[in-house]
């Protein structure tokens, strides 16, 4: 820790961020300032109607919930960055747990929340929580995503207290499958909607669980950057090298899993016209597929990654910053590109005009309402993990061989 820049009480081997330093509070302007937008935005969106955005009849997810489902997916992938230690054994990453599990809290309430606000009727949450429909995957994930904050918090605790470090092991075994079937359920929102030739297909729920690994660990070293930024935390180069060497192996897999899904539908007859317009057809969403995630968000970072420039911390965070990027544009894909592409309303017949744009691929450009209630998630997450360092002991100041320095 540089204490020039912030004045930090020990707790054991971690800290609370005490710091009055001008970079707190610039990076936590910034971050409550995000905040605001997106609530000024919803609510310009709610008074006017969903009129004032892109979306339209068969564009019914748009950006925000691109936004939402990037942050949930993250905050799953983020948590299992604690169970490294407490699962796997892994010394070397112990005193990141912490961290990592207040920001996999506050990815996933920024996600919760930018979805509940671009529903249009934010109030009306009260009946998805009392009234169940257990044939519904959304019904299910009511109560995944509310057992992923208690568990959390349980988990926290038990990093927290060495009166439970007995049980610490067990409790972040349960939460790592809690987050596989969290993961797992999200991405059958899309896998079980069978109307839609883009979606209807098992393989979306690997897909997000590879995704999030790989999304989730790089912004979990986003935030390192941040600290290292604003308090001058530095981290030792043994930590650097294993976790750009774990970011690699999750690109690679998530990589894989992308590759083998559309390489699959392909070679399905329902999903071969899809498939042809993503791949080739599709104008800016095969420009979103081909440059913005299979080349910045995948082949570039694994450059990076395998060469000399991984020992750059600058570079791992440069690789990080892509494989976000990476991974939005393709959750921007799978979720609009899906919605747009025509659905087949009579099969073996092809609908060549209809006033509803029927057999039209539709067409959607995000506006400015949307997009600030999306980048408000992202504030929200950076303002909790700054404002839960203010009060808990999460910022390791150990500077010995596990890691920090």
């Amino acid at each position: 820790m540089n204490t020039s820049d912030s004045a930090q009480t020990q707790a054991g081997e971690f800290a609370l961020l005490q710091s009055l330093s001008s970079r707190v509070y610039t990076a936590l302007g910034i971050a409550i300032a995000l905040v605001l937008a997106g609530l000024a935005a919803a609510h310009y969106m709610d008074v006017n109607g969903h009129w004032v955005t892109g979306m339209n009849n068969h564009v019914v997810w748009g950006i925000p919930h691109v936004f939402a489902i990037f942050l949930i997916v993250s905050a799953s992938g983020c948590l299992n960055v604690a169970s490294l230690s407490s699962v796997f054994g892994d010394q070397l990453t112990k005193p990141l747990a912490r961290l990592a599990v207040v920001l996999a809290v506050g990815l996933l309430l920024a996600g919760l929340g930018v979805l509940i606000l671009d529903l249009g009727r934010p109030e009306r949450l009260i009946v998805a929580m009392t009234h169940f429909n257990f044939a519904s995957v959304f019904t299910w994930n009511v109560f995944l995503y509310s057992g992923f904050v208690l568990l959390s918090l349980v988990y926290l605790w038990s990093l927290m207290s060495p009166a439970l470090r007995m049980w610490r092991s067990r409790i972040g075994m349960f939460a790592l499958a809690w987050r596989l079937v969290l993961t797992s359920g999200t991405g059958f929102i899309f896998g079980f909607l069978v109307a839609r030739d883009a979606y209807d297909a098992a393989i979306l729920a690997p897909l997000f669980v590879t995704v999030s690994l790989s999304c989730g660990l790089a912004l979990f070293l986003l935030c390192m950057a941040m600290l290292r930024t604003i308090i001058g935390m530095s981290v030792s180069q043994p930590l650097l090298q294993y976790l750009a060497r774990l970011l690699l192996q999750f690109v690679l897999l998530a990589f894989y899993v992308v590759a083998v899904m559309n390489i699959g539908a392909s070679y399905v007859q329902e999903h071969a016209g899809f498939q042809n317009f993503l791949l080739y057809a599709g104008g800016g969403y095969t420009t979103g597929f081909w440059i913005a995630y299979m080349l910045f968000g995948s082949a570039v970072p694994v450059i990076l990654l395998t060469t000399p420039m991984r020992e750059s911390f600058a570079m791992v965070v440069l690789a990080s910053a892509l494989v976000c990027m990476g991974a939005f544009a393709l959750f921007y894909v799978v979720i609009i590109a899906g919605q747009a592409y025509p659905m087949d309303l009579v099969p073996g017949y092809v609908v060549t005009s209809s006033s509803f744009m029927d057999g039209a691929v539709a067409p959607y450009t995000p506006r400015l309402p949307e997009i600030l209630l999306g980048l408000g998630g992202l504030g929200f997450a950076g303002a909790f993990v700054l404002l839960c360092a203010r009060v808990l002991p999460l910022i390791p100041i150990s500077q010995s061989s596990r890691g920090l320095e």
